[in-house]
């Protein structure tokens, strides 16, 4: 009996673990397709952020919170820093300069941007009307990844 009751065990963890292993999560789906599938619409947080008004030379303004951003630059080259990405793989941010005539400079703690399909990376983004007045950042883990 106590051979029974211990197999039966074993069976319900071993039947339990495999089904959490392989787990989808469907909202608005009775049959997700992919580790979280969405059916409808999706709203992620947005914030405005301030610049410093202290331009190139100042404090950067912290962008570590959101995924929408609209920065908002007060002085000419007033910094907006994302954090390490090395810190935060996989990270992603949508930035917008919401300013049309004053330009907003992104820069990160550590590693570089570098535009899509291009091996060649810089230390800071500047956003502005008609150059990167949007982009989309991605962290590799490693830099900064960015499109427009």
């Amino acid at each position: 009996m106590k051979t029974k009751i211990y197999n039966l065990c074993i069976l319900l963890f071993l039947l339990f673990f495999s089904v959490r292993s392989y787990s989808q999560v469907g909202i608005n789906t009775s049959s997700p397709l992919s580790t979280l599938d969405i059916n409808g619409n999706l709203s992620v947080k947005t914030i405005t952020v301030n610049g410093t008004n202290t331009g190139g030379g100042g404090t950067a303004a912290l962008l570590d919170d959101g995924v929408y951003i609209s920065v908002r630059p007060l002085a000419t080259d007033d910094k907006f820093q994302l954090p390490n990405p090395t810190l935060v793989p996989g990270r992603v941010y949508i930035i917008r300069n919401i300013q049309n005539t004053v330009t907003a400079q992104l820069t990160t703690t550590s590693g570089m941007f570098f535009p899509k399909n291009s091996t060649t990376g810089s230390s800071n983004l500047y956003m502005y009307e008609g150059n990167l007045r949007t982009v989309i950042v991605i962290s590799d883990g490693v830099n900064w990844t960015y499109i427009n």
